[in-house]
């Protein structure tokens, strides 16, 4: 999972049938945490950053509708990321003309000056949320000893030979273990996003 995922186009069509309450529930529950992180990175507090997330999914919902996304411009991660950095903008803005009344423009400078880096970490954040919804997905299919060698190799960072001490199992049923959880999540990560 080196390059950024892209978003299942299939889901974006069923997201434009507003009957569509499973495509929705799986929007939010990989997009609204995505969201959330965002703004409580850019400092806002939960309250706030939970507001953001209901403001730029109305957004999102509003822009499907009316086709603002265009497949052609762009990734749909990439129009969203814009869609959020504007939103967290016009929050900021209402947020300094409603209590200080300066003029001062610092935080809108901050924000201006981080559009790379804050794409970054979107993009990471996301690919964080892709595969904590495939680890969800494709854990119960695994034996327990299996998933833990490929949890401790894989996202722990641990050696085969630790791997091995820590569950009792060979080294190289440790190697196997890891291949196999992440052929299964590579499948189904390409479920989500077939390209």
């Amino acid at each position: 999972m080196t390059d950024p995922p892209v978003t299942r186009p299939s889901l974006l069509v069923r997201l434009r049938d507003a009957r569509d309450a499973d495509a929705w529930k799986q929007f939010v529950r990989l997009y609204a945490p995505l969201v959330f992180g965002y703004a409580r990175r850019r400092g806002l507090q939960d309250a706030d950053a939970a507001d953001l997330s209901q403001e730029v999914l109305c957004a999102v919902h509003a822009g499907l509708g009316r086709l603002e996304y265009d497949p052609a411009r762009g990734s749909f991660r990439g129009w969203l990321f814009t869609v959020v950095h504007r939103k967290l903008c016009d929050l900021l803005t209402r947020r300094r003309r409603q209590t200080q009344g300066s003029g001062d423009t610092r935080q809108q400078a901050l924000l201006d000056e981080q559009p790379a880096r804050d794409e970054e970490l979107w993009n990471r954040e996301y690919r964080r949320r892709v595969f904590a919804w495939a680890a969800e997905r494709v854990r119960g299919n695994f034996a327990e000893t299996t998933w833990q060698a490929f949890w401790l190799t894989a996202v722990e960072g641990k050696s085969g030979r630790e791997a091995a001490e820590a569950l009792g199992l060979s080294v190289a049923a440790v190697y196997l273990a890891k291949s196999r959880v992440m052929a299964r999540l590579k499948e189904q990560v390409r479920e989500w996003e077939p390209e």
